[in-house]
């Protein structure tokens, strides 16, 4: 079927933390929401009708998980991906935040550190420091929008290192990571014995011809140090039913953290994330393909708007995910004053640069995943803004 991205959807009514938090994040209601990850649309119909049908049922007791729920994953993944999971070594997780959380905790010692690669997701940090550990961090080099890794200091880093947390795709500079780099920082990793998580929750949303390797398919050296966490939530604009799935690299790690949820009495989907998360594997296809060039479309129509509206913000097209990248030093701000900047003057909630990264300066990070018209609204808002400066 033919699908509506334009359309233009009142989720006033929906709970949405993207909109109803908006006072709580940023002070007022009266800015387009272009931050928290997830997206103005409609999931793909197969959900939806799935959804409907297990709500028709009327009863959401304890759920069990077929062995269907983890076969409909691995299917994915080999087709999507060329990646053979083995089915007994994948767990339940809550999300890939809640994965990352639980393995900071479980995999590295009391005061240990562990590794990231700056500007990146913000609760890179939350959950390395909610459990007192110690955040180095590998700071991404940018040369005209690209972003490189800082070979030699990757590797002095490792040196003291507990944990590797990769984010792959990379969020929120959108890098798809090629073979040769995937495996330059795995080897560097088994030299100095630093264990891997590999964050792949953005690895179904990739553009320009790249292709998502996942890290544990290099080899079975490089399998036997990575933990995976993926999902279909950001994929399919699921991550309010909350599930995702762990891959551990052996049978011990996998007990270790299944215990770890166990003890709390969390393992089982709600009755719900099974059912979607089945039918999105199964039957997503169609409506991901027509995303993506949506989404394509979106990133080239905000890259060409600030090339010839708002020179003074630098952006590209990322490779992978839905979130773009603002480069906005030429407007001489510091950070306090660009997050005031965009909130009142251009009336945008955006998400500060700052939060994925603390040492920089006068960078933003918008979502791109909602309808153009929207998008265009926001664009014509920062242009007057930018132009009243």
């Amino acid at each position: 079927m033919k699908y509506d991205f334009d359309q233009i959807i009142d989720r006033s009514n929906n709970h949405s933390a993207k909109y109803d938090e908006r006072v709580k994040k940023f002070g007022t209601d009266d800015v387009i929401p272009l931050w928290i990850a997830d997206m103005d649309f409609r999931t793909a119909q197969p959900i939806i009708d799935a959804l409907a049908a297990r709500a028709q049922e009327g009863i959401w007791g304890y759920t069990a998980r077929p062995d269907s729920y983890f076969a409909a994953i691995r299917a994915w993944q080999k087709r999507r991906n060329g990646w053979d999971i083995d089915p007994s070594l994948m767990s339940f997780s809550l999300g890939v935040v809640q994965t990352i959380s639980a393995c900071v905790k479980l995999f590295t010692p009391e005061g240990g550190s562990v590794l990231i690669q700056t500007p990146v997701y913000s609760e890179f940090y939350d959950m390395t420091e909610a459990w007192n550990r110690t955040v180095l961090e590998n700071q991404l080099v940018e040369t005209d929008g690209k972003w490189t890794v800082d070979w030699a200091d990757f590797e002095e880093k490792l040196k003291s290192a507990d944990l590797f947390l990769l984010c792959s795709p990379h969020n929120p500079v959108g890098i798809v990571w090629t073979r040769e780099e995937l495996w330059r920082m795995m080897e560097l990793c088994l030299k100095y014995h630093v264990p891997v998580l590999s964050d792949e929750i953005h690895s179904d949303l990739i553009f320009h011809g790249r292709k998502h390797i996942p890290t544990a398919s290099l080899s079975p050296e490089i399998a036997a140090n990575v933990i995976t966490g993926i999902s279909g939530t950001k994929t399919f604009n699921l991550a309010g039913l909350q599930a995702s799935t762990a891959i551990f690299p052996n049978a011990h790690k996998k007990a270790v953290f299944d215990r770890f949820w166990m003890n709390m009495d969390i393992h089982r989907n709600n009755a719900f994330s099974l059912t979607a998360m089945e039918a999105a594997f199964t039957e997503g296809e169609e409506w991901l393909e027509q995303l993506l060039a949506y989404l394509s479309a979106n990133f080239d129509f905000v890259v060409d708007y600030c090339a010839k509206h708002i020179p003074k913000i630098k952006t590209f097209a990322p490779d992978a995910t839905y979130l773009m990248w603002l480069d906005c030093r030429e407007l001489g701000l510091d950070n306090q004053q660009l997050h005031d900047f965009m909130i009142q003057k251009a009336k945008l909630g955006l998400n500060d640069g700052c939060s994925f990264g603390r040492s920089l300066n006068g960078y933003m990070r918008l979502n791109a995943a909602c309808p153009r018209a929207v998008l265009k609204q926001a664009m014509e808002q920062l242009e007057a803004a930018v132009n009243s400066l």
